[in-house]
């Protein structure tokens, strides 16, 4: 029984960093298309069609 809840425990402590890695990536790329897409509206006026 010991065994199962040692690999219980590795799991969750996987899961948890994954989880934390995956909020950090999204919150970055999120911040990134977020200033991309001001820069693209506030050059709106220079584009010609």
């Amino acid at each position: 029984m010991e065994r199962v809840y040692k690999q219980m425990k590795k799991a969750g402590g996987t899961n948890i960093a994954i989880g934390v890695l995956l909020i950090v990536f999204g919150i970055t790329f999120g911040v990134l298309n977020i200033v991309t897409g001001g820069k693209l509206l506030k050059s709106r006026k220079e584009i010609l069609f």
